[in-house]
């Protein structure tokens, strides 16, 4: 398959993947454009490198999370992490389904919005694509570090948020 056949294809399987990641690190829509098509840029510059010794996903993934901290530049230590209430999978980050089948209150996302903001960049990464549905091992794979690793921060993110949650009275004990 030749190098454009196969960029074509990974950016059709991937487009959305790539929106969201982008959506993530940027609220301006003009910004995240421009951070979508760095990152197909990027893409379109490593296919050649590409080994697969990883998946095509957890692939994109590394390079839509380390394009969009790059994009940020220098102010990548206070950005925010965008999330959507409709569009992730809270209830991995609270492990209580319950809780997002009632739809959180509007007070409640924005307290959880800002306690997700607080966290480093680093955790924020961990959040991103663990929000995306990535397994530990992929995440792991996408940020550098050992599966235990990720396991472990997952964890004290998790029940720090859960902390400042029931410090609010947001999260019933």
């Amino acid at each position: 398959m030749k190098k454009e056949e196969l960029f074509n294809k990974i950016v059709a399987e991937n487009s959305d993947r790539i929106r969201r990641i982008c959506a993530y690190y940027n609220s301006n829509v003009h910004d995240q454009q421009d951070m979508c098509q760095e990152v197909l840029v990027n893409i379109w510059k490593s296919l050649d490198n590409f080994r697969g010794e990883a998946a095509v996903s957890t692939w994109i993934y590394r390079i839509a999370v380390n394009t969009s901290l790059q994009y940020t530049g220098k102010a990548y230590r206070n950005m925010k992490l965008l999330v959507s209430a409709d569009s992730l999978h809270l209830s991995n980050v609270l492990d209580d389904a319950d809780l997002i089948h009632k739809k959180m209150e509007e007070d409640r996302f924005e307290i959880l919005q800002r306690e997700l903001n607080l966290l480093s960049v680093v955790d924020k990464a961990l959040i991103s694509l663990m929000l995306e549905g990535l397994s530990m091992r992929e995440i792991a794979e996408v940020i550098g570090i050992t599966e235990s690793n990720v396991k472990t921060k997952i964890h004290r993110i998790k029940i720090h948020l859960k902390n400042k949650l029931k410090q609010k009275d947001y999260v019933p004990q």
